[in-house]
């Protein structure tokens, strides 16, 4: 061997859990033994090669001579054409058998990164008792292929994989979208300790280990005893990838995570779908074993028909529930078009979304009313889920652990863990929740996984865990996560739901503002009619009691009539138009008074104080909200007991204070005073013709003056106070 012979790479630095995270396993600068390692640059020159290279292959090495000058067999030097010669060059590996110095080797040539790299991997095993392992492996994909279901392809694959390779054991992982793996399906000899139904962390695959495994989808180690063979080259070469490599040294950590599961020779085949690592086929020994590379490569290209079988089943099943989920989706679209009540049509369609979503149990909630379909929950906990969901958002709300879930409902969700909450309707606090069951699972873990500390030559050091037998962990708090297919088909029910709600507000509001309009017009002419014939009937004739009833109801329906319109007028962003000039409070409440006794000589009114104030209002708007705190006065104030009316002044505001005797107000109802269309309005006995406008109104009235209302209660006395800005 001639030439400057430098090691390319040397680890150089202590390799433990802490940071085999950022392990450079791609560029080991080191091979197995079972084997011997050229690379050349892109022109054919020799850039180096394997400690070993020279005295297994028996040939001579010097840095620089082009390949064609190497004591290489024939056919290997034909293999190298292909990436080295002229024209368009090979990527993928190639193999051709050959036979160098006394022993048969296969020669794996590839190329990358400006590198051609030629690998001569012995073989211990006949060509005979290749070829019959190698047709034993291609039988095996017709079998697999004609599986229907995954579980029955991963248990078929790994008794395949076994019979053809000869291994002591063969696993199928599934990996989880945590990252961590099952063991779903395991063939093994009888005397070793089984490890189906284990479950691995993600920590045993590193983040750069799981990119090797998608770029190179089959990995070997010979033995695990072995003592890598370092590189040599140029001192100033750069290191080799050999993310392709056949030989390529593995991690010390996973040399050592083997020994530590009394594994003595190991094999991986990566399922990869989609550019992602779906599953990994792992093959154990308790020996050496060196498995051909044909045999290997038959393994290969059977994960990649497991592959693409698994991908076939996972579309078959993807696109029956797309297909399921549509046809509900459809159906109660068309019904919430023609259809009064969401509430209802939801109801009718909650079998079918719950077996689209695969949930237990649905809420659905409009214009606080509360539905629950599927399954009971407990009293108050569909109300408090409900509440629980963010305001205002447009978006899928998703759940899948209690941790997910804010503080405060926590206590009450029980064995519901899961949510996926649709907001169909925001403005009307329109939901429909879907819910699942929380999955108490008991893991078996592939051994205790806490880290072990150990004293070794460079100290004390992180090292993978020495036991493997299942330790089980109790998993609470978690439902099983939404998938991405329930994901995507709930967007498309959640935009094609706005898209007819929004059509449902705008034909409600086309009729709204004709009924409006006929409010406004064509009522309120008949109505005043109606009116002056009560006046004359009270007047002119011998029963004036049927005279005051006609001018009392239609006095009430005005002020209903008026009441909708200043809704439409506040809910269509108009506002109430009040024009602002100066106004003597004090005054303005004495002629009120002065008019509800005149009304109502029964009940005593009592202006209790009168501290002169003026404000900068709209008189007639003002009087509007003080007349509508004096009738709620009179009507729920205890009987006998006086209304009482007080006008101070405080700093710079006016507070006009209106109080009753009565009992508080209960909080419930407290918190939705102001509310338009409150039940605690709409049919009162104490309030017969009232729709639960009027603090609605009197509040914005009050806001549109820049001043406040608000309740409180005091004593015996029922208070609500008005606050604007003194002039």
């Amino acid at each position: 061997m001639k030439g400057t012979s430098v090691i390319l790479m040397e680890h150089g630095r202590q390799v433990d859990l802490l940071n085999c995270a950022d392990e450079p396993i791609h560029i080991p600068g080191s091979i197995q033994p079972h084997g011997a390692l050229l690379f050349f640059n892109d022109a054919g020159f020799l850039e180096g090669w394997s400690a070993n290279a020279a005295a297994m292959l028996g040939i001579e090495l010097t840095l620089g001579i082009p390949y064609a000058s190497l004591a290489l067999p024939p056919a290997a030097l034909e293999l190298l054409i292909d990436y080295i010669g002229p024209g368009e060059r090979e990527v993928t590996p190639s193999m051709v058998p050959v036979s160098l110095n006394g022993a048969d080797y296969d020669c794996v040539v590839h190329a990358g990164l400006g590198r051609v790299v030629a690998e001569f991997e012995q073989r211990e095993t006949g060509a005979d008792e290749v070829t019959h392992f190698a047709l034993k492996a291609h039988a095996s994909i017709d079998r697999l292929r004609r599986q229907q279901t995954i579980e029955g392809l991963l248990a078929s694959a790994v008794d395949q994989i076994r019979a053809f390779t000869g291994f002591d054991r063969v696993m199928a992982y599934r990996f989880r979208p945590d990252d961590s793996g099952d063991v779903v399906a395991e063939s093994r000899r009888e005397d070793i300790v089984p490890y189906l139904g284990q479950r691995y962390p993600a920590s045993d695959i590193p983040a750069q280990a799981r990119r090797l495994y998608i770029l190179n989808t089959l990995r070997s180690i010979v033995d695990v005893q072995y003592e890598a063979v370092p590189l040599l080259g140029a001192p100033e070469a750069l290191p080799l990838d050999m993310s392709h490599a056949v030989l390529r040294s593995v991690s010390p950590v996973h040399i050592e995570y083997l020994k530590n599961m009394g594994v003595g020779a190991s094999m991986s085949v990566s399922i990869v779908i989609n550019g992602r690592l779906w599953g990994l086929i792992a093959c154990h020994h308790m020996s050496r074993k060196l498995v051909p590379y044909s045999i290997r490569m038959a393994a290969d290209v059977l994960a990649q028909v497991m592959a693409s079988t698994i991908h076939s089943i996972e579309s078959r099943l993807e696109t029956a529930m797309i297909e399921r989920s549509a046809s509900a989706r459809t159906k109660l679209i068309e019904d919430l078009l023609l259809e009064d009540d969401p509430l209802e049509t939801f109801s009718r369609f909650s079998d079918a979304m719950l077996a689209a979503t695969q949930a237990q149990a649905q809420i659905t909630s409009y214009y606080g009313k509360v539905r629950v379909h599927g399954a009971e929950l407990p009293p108050g906990l569909a109300e408090a889920i409900v509440a629980s969901l963010p305001e205002g958002t447009h978006d899928l709300v998703v759940r899948e652990k209690l941790d997910d879930w804010p503080e405060p409902v926590r206590a009450q969700l029980g064995k519901w863990a899961g949510m996926l909450a649709l907001p169909f309707d925001p403005p009307a606090q329109g939901w429909t929740v879907l819910l699942r069951l929380e999955q108490i699972e008991q893991v078996a873990w592939g051994g205790r996984p806490e880290k072990t500390t150990a004293f070794g030559p460079l100290g004390e050091r992180l090292t993978p865990r020495g036991s493997f037998d299942a330790w089980y962990e109790t998993v609470r708090g978690h439902a099983h996560p939404w998938e991405s297919t329930i994901l995507a088909n709930a967007r498309l029910t959640l935009a094609e739901l706005v898209r007819v709600m929004t059509a449902r507000r705008s034909q409600t509001e086309a009729t709204r503002a004709q009924l409006l309009a006929m409010l406004g017009h064509d009522l309120r002419d008949p109505l005043h009619s109606i009116n002056m014939a009560g006046m004359v009937l009270e007047k002119g004739s011998a029963q004036p009691i049927i005279g005051k009833r006609i001018q009392s109801s239609t006095s009430r329906m005005q002020r209903m009539i008026t009441q909708v319109l200043d809704m439409s007028r506040i809910d269509g962003g108009l506002g109430l138009g009040v024009t602002l000039e100066p106004v003597n409070l004090t005054a303005l409440v004495e002629d009120l008074i002065d008019e509800a006794r005149m009304a109502y000589p029964a009940i005593p009114f009592q202006l209790a104080c009168d501290e002169p104030a003026t404000v900068n209002a709209d008189s007639g708007r003002l009087a509007q909200v003080l007349s509508n705190l004096l009738s709620n006065a009179r009507h729920h104030g205890a009987a006998g007991k006086p209304v009482r009316v007080c006008v101070t002044v405080q700093g710079k505001e006016a507070v006009v204070d209106v109080s009753n005797a009565g009992d508080p107000i209960p909080p419930e109802v407290a918190a939705t005073l102001f509310n338009p269309f409150k039940r605690a309005s709409l049919n009162n006995p104490r309030n017969r013709t009232g729709m639960g406008l009027g603090l609605y109104i009197a509040q914005q009235i009050v806001r549109e003056h820049h001043g406040e209302i608000a309740y409180r209660h005091d004593g015996n006395e029922v208070i609500f106070s008005v606050r604007l800005p003194l002039l």
